[in-house]
């Protein structure tokens, strides 16, 4: 089976940001054009909308002027 390639630096920078955030335990990062879609998993100790918020201001250093970014929860 061959390796997965690596991630663009500046999305695993981002999954890194992301899980950091006490309360994730899982996260995905979808990025097009001038978009970028972070999901997250809640923990059961985590309220979703604080946690969605938490997410947003650990990546928000990452965002450009153009972009677009979203956030939501991934289904269990």
């Amino acid at each position: 089976m061959a390796a997965a390639a690596p991630l663009p630096p500046r999305i695993r920078r981002t999954l890194e940001l992301v899980y950091g955030v006490p309360g994730v335990t899982a996260a995905r990062v979808w990025q097009w054009h001038n978009c970028v879609a972070v999901g997250v998993r809640p923990s059961s100790a985590c309220a979703p909308a604080e946690l969605l918020g938490r997410v947003e201001a650990a990546v928000s250093g990452l965002r450009e002027a153009d972009e677009t970014w979203d956030f939501g929860l991934l289904d269990a």
